[in-house]
């Protein structure tokens, strides 16, 4: 794909880095960039699936490695290590961003936006605000989705006043009733049932480093705990070959009940003590409750990070 500008999010994607990604090709192409296209990293999820049959629209195309000087611009991610194979030796034009930045350089300038927002999307249509570009139905309910599934209906504290005045904006281009479209995207993707343990815990994992110590965050959406957990054996199991294939110190499952904002861990591995450091809990069987907590990104994150630390 020479000739063309690949566009994509992380690893096992979410509905923010697929649809980010579609929607920063349309918002290219309209600004005079026909060579852009979207592609992806990993399969579709449910919640995913969802927004894009809701739109009759094709996935992106599956792409595992890049060559060498290949023009990329990145969307919902910047760490390498939840990039594509051949990342470092790719030419990176652009990056569109809501998370830490970490594990990133480049060998040439570019043009960089990140924004401590609730989703990337949410910066994707502030672009077309800044371009003084036509928001369309189509990219209205991409970005929608996007900001629905990333703010969890804007209940997560990830949530900003951008965000929120985005998606009101988007709801009337879109011609949507956020609420239901909302709420029956987000159940959608909490059908768990076809998937194995391995594809559960991969589903939206981050792989992440600190100082050298590697370690997973993972994220299941539910609306029921008490289902996920009853097969916590086999999610373990899986978990521990995680761990040993990867050469990980820390594995976190949440799984996060949407419809009443908390989460459960399953936690394995022997840096368990920076979770109980971290919550100011204590693992019982592997597991704890965390009321209140719902974003990796806000809330799991910087505070694992801070616990390992001390």
């Amino acid at each position: 794909m020479e000739n063309k500008v690949l566009i994509f999010g992380h690893k096992n994607p979410d509905t923010d880095t697929i649809c980010s990604s579609m929607v920063k090709e349309i918002l290219n192409k309209k600004n005079g960039c026909k060579k852009s296209k979207a592609v992806r990293l990993g399969n579709i999820n449910k919640e995913t699936q969802y927004a894009l049959n809701y739109l009759g629209l094709e996935a992106p195309e599956l792409i595992e490695k890049v060559e060498e000087g290949q023009e990329v611009i990145l969307v919902d991610h910047n760490e390498f290590n939840q990039s594509v194979e051949g990342i470092e030796n790719a030419k990176i034009l652009e990056v569109v961003d809501h998370h830490r930045i970490s594990n990133f350089e480049t060998s040439e300038p570019l043009y960089y936006t990140a924004r401590p927002f609730g989703c990337t999307s949410t910066i994707l249509f502030e672009e077309f605000k800044v371009s003084g570009i036509e928001i369309e139905k189509t990219e209205a309910i991409l970005m929608a989705s996007a900001i629905i599934s990333d703010t969890l209906l804007l209940k997560s504290p990830t949530t900003t006043d951008h965000d929120r005045k985005a998606l009101e904006e988007l709801e009337k281009i879109a011609d949507i009733n956020v609420e239901e479209y909302g709420l029956e995207m987000l159940k959608a993707g909490t059908d768990l049932g076809d998937f194995s343990a391995e594809e559960l815990i991969n589903l939206d994992a981050k792989n992440l480093d600190k100082d050298g110590t590697k370690f997973v965050i993972a994220q299941v959406n539910t609306v029921s705990i008490e289902d996920v957990l009853k097969r916590q054996n086999e999610l373990e199991e899986a978990m521990n070959n995680a761990i040993s294939e990867k050469g990980l110190s820390l594995f976190v499952l949440a799984i996060t009940d949407i419809l009443n904002s908390n989460s459960e861990i399953i936690a394995l591995g022997t840096k368990i003590d920076a979770v109980e450091k971290a919550f100011d809990t204590k693992l019982e069987k592997n597991r704890a409750f965390l009321k209140g907590v719902v974003s990796r990104k806000k809330q799991f994150l910087p505070a694992i990070m801070e616990a390992m630390e001390q």
